[in-house]
């Protein structure tokens, strides 16, 4: 194999920089010349392809985002849209894809592999952590760090206006994120897709804590939690997100003065940590090994801190367990 290329696709994830820093140096370590894609899948189409060399990721280990950009690409997922895209990397000379980022460009990767016979490796960036196969993914360390960080300001002036905080993380179908960062946090209460809550319970931990002098409480909440079966005093606003809903509900049935800050993408941007940027340097240089011997259609991941190569079908459509142990940890250490 003479020619691989790189791409970042789907949401920027801190550490998708250091991956392709470590596809790069690794392949041309290894003889193989390395082509940057543009844009993700929208730049394969288009043929927005840059060779990469040394020199193209020097002082990039440290930057949050991705270089290479990412872009929603609808003309992507049609067969037609995949085949152009084969043609072109196949023009380039391309032999093998490696993809970074989450189920959504997984898929994508899969599909190309199977529908055109192009070569492809998948490495996982995804703060959401959420892709089966590997214990973490690259990004979701840094944006962990980020919560905690916004959860240390927020107690501040909770403490310092005795206030309750709605603090909503982004997490719409899964809360690894929001369950890490709230426990690591300290937050009072966890509320997560995964499992069921309470409100009656949430309004009782904070008036029990109250009443034990505490003079705030941090409640952390996956943007996707499941609101069914609750119910409420307050009416709700058809544009407000859950955490509005729930804040209002706490400040209804506690008395307790609410105020709710929504995340944002501040979790996605940053410096990599040094663990995401270690996680990144060796998926990105797994990958490589993968392409050059032979694989394809897989992704690589980390499995007991040991680098594993799993088929990509099994990290998409496998479901990533819950940690109900760590959530109820949580929960006794949140009294």
């Amino acid at each position: 194999m003479k020619k691989i290329a790189v791409l970042t696709s789907g949401g920027d994830a801190p550490g998708m920089n250091a991956a392709v820093r470590a596809v790069v140096r690794k392949a041309i370590y290894d003889g193989v010349e390395v082509i940057g894609v543009n844009r993700g899948y929208a730049g394969v189409i288009d043929g927005d392809f840059v060779k990469l060399d040394k020199s193209s990721v020097s002082d990039i280990i440290q930057r949050g985002g991705t270089f290479l950009r990412s872009a929603r690409c609808d003309e992507f997922r049609t067969k037609e849209g995949r085949q152009k895209a084969a043609e072109q990397l196949r023009k380039e000379g391309v032999e093998g894809l490696i993809v970074i980022g989450g189920d959504g460009s997984f898929t994508g990767a899969m599909l190309l592999n199977e529908e055109t016979g192009i070569r492809t490796i998948g490495v996982p960036a995804t703060i959401d952590n959420d892709i089966a196969c590997t214990d973490d993914a690259i990004g979701y360390d840094t944006a962990m760090n980020t919560i905690i960080d916004a959860i240390s300001k927020i107690r501040d002036t909770a403490s310092s206006h005795e206030r309750a905080f709605v603090i909503e993380a982004m997490g719409r179908h899964a809360g690894f994120l929001t369950l890490a960062a709230g426990l690591a946090g300290g937050a009072e209460s966890i509320l997560v897709p995964e499992m069921k809550f309470d409100m009656d319970k949430v309004c009782e931990n904070i008036q029990a804590g109250y009443e034990e002098g505490k003079i705030h409480s941090i409640i952390l909440v996956a943007e996707g939690v499941e609101m069914d079966g609750q119910e409420f005093t307050t009416n709700r606003d058809v544009n407000e997100s859950n955490a509005f809903l729930i804040g209002k509900e706490i400040n209804e049935r506690t008395g307790f003065e609410t105020r709710v800050s929504i995340l944002g993408h501040i979790q996605r941007g940053g410096s990599p940590t040094g663990r995401d940027r270690l996680l990144a340097s060796r998926l990105g240089a797994a990958a490589v090994n993968a392409v050059l011997s032979g694989e394809t259609n897989k992704m690589v991941g980390l499995i007991h801190n040991k680098v594993e190569v799993a088929e990509i079908r099994d990290a998409i459509e496998g479901n990533k367990e819950f940690d109900e142990e760590l959530y109820e940890l949580a929960n006794i250490l949140s009294i």
